[in-house]
Order: structure tokens, then C-alpha cells, then sequence
């Protein structure tokens, strides 16, 4: 077993992740309905189930919630969370409604505005991510079933590595998102000189691509809110990955009064 697994806090959470999975895709596998929530952006009861299953998990935890689905605490009292968990009990709801595997459940845990620990499942093909950011530790797990135990994600487990830099650029790029601001930065890369590559992701694998080393950058020139983003900067950022405001340029803060995320760019470069 790696050694990070050894955090009650990680074990919660990643066996949160799997039996959201477990019930996310029983879903999947039926005709089910699609409702509009009031920003218009869609709902399955797959958010609702593995909200359900993540929030029984994480209130025998020593920290509060912020979760897509959850009633959103007043920033009065958000403010004096030090340490939350961040929570998108799907994400990549678009990508789960066109049925293309591509929707993954995020969990992180966050202190002082910054992630500790990030989890990321993706139920349709049972891939794990899970990352420790003080031990600067992350790794994916193929796995059997989401029924797995905490052992056998250890068995599994794979060192992740950002890739290496050359001159071959592979720039990730949402399915659903493609601003006219993110072809212009793809330009800008090909005008120095780089052959540039576009990799198609939904959801927070854009996050994940980075990390395993099968992409160099992910600019996201487009809203995204905190639970968008929490789990797949803590992986990121445990190899070394930074996830940077273009408001600030500085790395994106969480627990923030607005939880919408400002613009960013993921680089390994």
C-alpha cells in the first residue's frame, strides 16, 4: 500500500468516490431524466444519488462541506472554515447526459484556501486519482470493481509524472467550452514556433491529463466553480503541476466569498 493511503481523511474519501461511483452508474444505465436547475446548467438523479452517498461518508468527518448539490452556507459562516471538504458529486453532468464516460466524482480536501488532498474517479471505466500535496505523492488505480477495498487501490496504484518538455505542445481542450479566448492562446503558442497538439477532455480529466504526463497545458479562458476545480489542482499541484489565476497570477484559492473560480492555466511547463 503507498504510504498516503494511510490518512483516514484520504481512505474516507476515496471510498466516498467509489460507491458514488457505484451508484452514479446504475443510473447511467437506465433512460433516466434530466432536469434544469435555476443557472440553467443541467441535473441527473445520479448528482442527487452520489451526493447522497458522498455527504453519509463525509459527516463522520471532522470538516464541513461544500458541495454543487448542497444548500450553499452563507460566506459569514464560510469564513471561518479553516479546513472543508470541496465536493462535485459529478462532474461533467453535459458529458454524463451524452453518455461518453468522460464525467468523474471530485473530492478534496482544502486548508488555509489551499488543497491537501484530491481525489478523482471516473466510474465508467473505474480509474482512480488520488494525491496527498504536502507529500507530493499522486497516483491513478485501474480498478475491478468500485466495491474495492482500500488494499487493493494500494495494489494498483501508479506513480503519476507530468510529461517532459519538448517542442511538440499538447493543449487541452474542453469538449463543451472552447472560447474564442482559448483559440487565441492556442495561436499564440503556435506563433513561437511549437507544433501544437488540442486533446479533447470533459470534466476534471483535463486536470488528470497534465498531471499522468499525457498533456502540457490546460487554459481555462471560461467559468468554472471551486468544486470544478479543488481535487484536480491538489493532484496537479502533489507533482508539481501549478494551477494559476490569471486574475492574480497566483495559484487558485478556495473557500473564497465567490466560490466562482477567476480564469487559469494548468502547465507543467
Amino acid at each position: 500500500m503507498t504510504g498516503i493511503l494511510k490518512s483516514k481523511n484520504l481512505q474516507t474519501a476515496i471510498k466516498a468516490s467509489l460507491d458514488a461511483g457505484k451508484a452514479i452508474m446504475e443510473v447511467y444505465d437506465t433512460s433516466f431524466n434530466v432536469e434544469l436547475k435555476d443557472d440553467k446548467s443541467p441535473l441527473t438523479e445520479a448528482d442527487k444519488k452520489a451526493n447522497e452517498v458522498i455527504n453519509s461518508y463525509l459527516k463522520n468527518t471532522d470538516f464541513p462541506v461544500i458541495s454543487e448539490e448542497n444548500r450553499q452556507i452563507d460566506y459569514s459562516t464560510r469564513k471561518n472554515w479553516d479546513t472543508c471538504w470541496i465536493v462535485d458529486p459529478v462532474d461533467g453532468t453535459k458529458e454524463f447526459i451524452k453518455r461518453n464516460g468522460e464525467f468523474t466524482v471530485n473530492i478534496a480536501l482544502v486548508e488555509s484556501a489551499r488543497p491537501l488532498f484530491g481525489v478523482i474517479y471516473v466510474p465508467a471505466i473505474k480509474r482512480l486519482y488520488f494525491a496527498d500535496v504536502k507529500k507530493k505523492l499522486a497516483y491513478s488505480a485501474d480498478l475491478l470493481s468500485h466495491d474495492s477495498s482500500i488494499d487493493m487501490v494500494g495494489a494498483n496504484a501508479k506513480t503519476l509524472k507530468p510529461k517532459t518538455p519538448s517542442n511538440s505542445i499538447e493543449v487541452v481542450g474542453s469538449r463543451s467550452h472552447m472560447s474564442q479566448e482559448t483559440l487565441d492562446f492556442v495561436e499564440n503558442i503556435k506563433s513561437s514556433g511549437k507544433d501544437v497538439n488540442i486533446v479533447s477532455k470533459g470534466s476534471s480529466l483535463k486536470f488528470c491529463l497534465i498531471a499522468e504526463g499525457k498533456a502540457d497545458i490546460y487554459p481555462r479562458f471560461a467559468p468554472t466553480m471551486e468544486w470544478d476545480t479543488a481535487a484536480g489542482q491538489a493532484i496537479c499541484n502533489a507533482v508539481g503541476v501549478q494551477v494559476i489565476s490569471k486574475e492574480t497570477n497566483l495559484p487558485l484559492l478556495y473557500n473564497k466569498e465567490n466560490l466562482l473560480n477567476p480564469w487559469f492555466v494548468v502547465s507543467s511547463q
